[in-house]
Parts: C-alpha cells; structure tokens; sequence
C-alpha cells in the first residue's frame, strides 16, 4: 500500500470563488487538497460558506474564480464546467434524500447502471453486506430507523465506487448515541474503500474527531486549513480557536520578549508579528486547579460533563478562564481555589488586530511554540 505522501491527489481547490445573483462572493479563495482516502473536514458557522464549497465541487454552483480538479482533471473553471453526473462524486445529503417508493436494495442500486448484471448485483450485495443492510434489503424507507436510512444513503452513493463522497452534514438528524455510532461507522466504511470525502459539519467534536485535514471557514474564506491537532493546540485566529473548543483569552503585554498577564510569564513565540499588547489563549486543560498553585480564584460557575467538570473561574484580575477537573471533585460556587497553569505552548494573538483572516496555513507553517513559563 502507498505511503500518505506517495496517495495521488484525487481533489484539489485552486483560489476558487463562487458568487451568487446579488455578486457579493459567497466564497472566495479557497484552497485545498485532498489525497486518496483522506477525510477533509469543513467546519464554521452556519452562512460561512461550507455547503457553498460543498455544491461547487459537486458541481451544483458555477465558479466564478480558480479551479476545481479532481483525479488531476479540471471540473470546473471560469469557463469550464463538468456537469455533476460525470464528475464520479457520491454524495449524502443532509436529510438523505432516499426514494420512498424503493426498497432498500432499489436504493443502493439505483446509480449502479454499468456493466453486466451479474455484477451489478454482486455490488449491491457487497455494499449491502459492508453496511449491515442485508437482512433489511426488502424494506422500504419507511419502515427505516433514522441510523438506518443513513446507511442506505452512504451505501447508494459509495455503490458506483465514486472517486469522492460529499457528506452535508450527515449527523444532524441522528440522536448524540446514534451520532457517535455511525461516526465510527463511516470511517470503517471510507477506510475499507479507501474513498477520499469532504465533511461539512458545524460540530468541532466531529471535525477534530473524523478528519485528517480540519477547513475552518469564516465569511467564505479559510481562517486555517490544518491536521486536526494544529487546528486545536495552534489555532491561526482567535475565531478558530473558539471554533474548535472551549478557549478563554487572557489580556496580557510583551516586555522584553516575555509576556507578562495575570496568570504569569510566557515566552513570545518567535514567529508573533503583531504589537505588545497582546492575549494568550487559555484551554480548560491547560488550567489545573491545585491548593499548591501560584494563582487566587474564585468558582463562578461549573458544568457537569460526565467523567469531568468544567468549571468557570473568576481570576483576581477579573479575567475569567475556564478550567477541567474530575466530576468527582466537586467544588461549590463561590469557593477560593488556587490555580496552576500547564501550558505546553504559547498561543499569542495581538489584542487590536482584525479577527478576520481569509489565510489557509498549512501544518508546516507553523512550528511548535515555545514552553510557557511562570514566576
């Protein structure tokens, strides 16, 4: 099997931009690639433009700039435009969209229209089967649980082996138990077929958690295009940063290359290019509360969270952060707590600049940032 270096490029975004009848760009210059069987995770709020990017390369909207390839051909352009059928894409929609007077097995059959019978039926029984639909395959829609019609749908679009699955949020219809289920489901599924897939989602657990290359878009642009770790633990933005997770953003100042803020020193990282004043990003898991820490608060307010806690604390600066602790140390509102910070990086961002980047940067933009310290 190829290395992930040597996979071919089966997708690829060149400054592409899609505008709709008023003219205002609904994206614009958006890049990116994908190599055979990667997951390319797009993730923002509602209106930044992900179904947009979604339905361009499927070849639902035109493009009004750059390129789109796939399997290393041009599909769409300024002036070029390959029709949605002849694109080899499968794609799920968000409400699935299954023909109601079809069986189960009509469904997945439904785009399988080439080659001898024998085989055609010898493919729908394989994705039948790689599905768990078998059993099911004279039922109708109908007759269906909610996780169930979404394998039907993934099954109908992977039947005639497309070189690319779009998924428009796939999960929103489906319960949180049944979510975390059929997560598991598809990427078993898209790693025995080796599909490459583009995932629109809002939900960063899902993104962080299924993809191999997270797209974070703000008003159709991409703030950061990155492995799922440097999106989280080195966000370009302050929006990613919140995009993908709890983040707090503690005010602070750089004097002689430290960065002094209420929570104690932190080295600035060499690449900063911004002004002295400045905030650092805070996660809940770099805050440990600790009756030997350097640092006063005050519980403001805490959230059960299963196996932990996530507790909201009022610094004596009257900065708040936020701060994870095992559910079984229950802690009331209003105590005093003493804080210890664990960093393992300094994430700085300059406190007066724009929030709003349209960069896509990507892993190897940015190295590691260095160790915080402390008084």
């Amino acid at each position: 099997m190829p290395s992930v270096a040597e996979s071919p490029v089966v997708l690829e975004l060149t400054n592409v931009a899609c505008a709709y009848d008023a003219g205002r760009p609904a994206i614009q210059g958006i890049s990116f690639a994908a190599r055979r069987g990667d997951v390319i995770g797009l993730l923002g709020p509602s209106g930044c433009g992900k179904t947009t990017t979604l339905r361009a390369i499927a070849g639902f909207e035109p493009v009004a700039e750059g390129e789109i390839s796939i399997n290393g051909t041009p599909v769409a352009a300024v002036n070029r435009h390959v029709p949605p059928e002849r694109r080899q894409v499968g794609m799920v929609f968000q409400d699935y969209a299954l023909f109601p007077h079809l069986t189960v097995r009509e469904n997945v059959g439904f785009g399988v229209r080439r080659g001898p019978a024998v085989d055609r039926r010898r493919r729908i029984d394989e994705m039948l089967e790689m599905t768990g639909l078998t059993d099911l395959a004279r039922r109708y829609p109908h007759a269906l649980s909610g996780g169930q019609q979404q394998r039907v749908a993934l099954a109908r679009a992977l039947a005639p082996a497309p070189v690319l699955l779009l998924l428009d949020e796939p999960f929103s219809n489906l319960d949180p138990d049944m979510t975390y289920r059929m997560r598991g489901d598809l990427l078993r599924l898209l790693n025995t077929t080796r599909t490459t897939a583009v995932l629109v989602t809002h939900d960063h657990e899902e993104a962080l958690g299924m993809a191999d290359t997270v797209a974070v878009l703000r008003h159709g642009c991409l703030e950061q295009c990155a492995a799922p770790e440097t999106v989280y633990h080195l966000p370009a933005s302050p929006f990613v940063a919140e995009c993908v997770g709890q983040a707090d953003f503690i005010p602070g100042a750089i004097r002689d290359a430290v960065v002094h803020t209420p929570l104690g020193n932190f080295f600035v990282p060499p690449d900063y290019p911004g002004g002295p004043e400045v905030v650092v990003m805070i996660r809940p898991d770099d805050v440990r509360i600790d009756d030997a820490g350097p640092w006063a608060g005050t519980i403001h307010s805490r959230q059960f969270q299963g196996a932990d806690m996530l507790y909201g604390i009022l610094l004596e600066s009257g900065d708040l952060v936020h701060g994870s602790a095992p559910s079984t140390q229950l802690l009331p509102l209003d105590a005093r707590v003493r804080l210890r910070i664990d960093a393992a990086h300094t994430v700085v961002f300059d406190r007066h600049a724009e929030r709003s980047r349209c960069v896509c940067k990507r892993d190897a933009a940015r190295g590691r940032a260095p160790e915080g310290i402390r008084d």
